[in-house]
């Protein structure tokens, strides 16, 4: 409950901040934003690490 409370205090001070910045500005700060998500993202993707416990079923076992 008080992570819920605290990311909507988060999201009410970034909306906040968005309202008072001019069109342009909001507009470049979240194309930055998404394409930090998809660099993330396709890092993540691409990384090879696998989980702990990751399951090989070619070895017969835990890896």
């Amino acid at each position: 409950m008080l992570f819920l409370v605290g990311a909507l205090l988060v999201l009410g001070v970034v909306l906040g901040t968005v309202a008072h910045v001019p069109v342009p500005v909001s507009l470049v700060a979240g194309l930055a934003i998404a394409l930090w998500l998809a660099l993330f993202a396709t890092r993540e993707r691409f990384s090879g690490h696998r989980r702990a416990g990751y399951v090989d079923h070619d070895r017969g076992g835990l890896r």
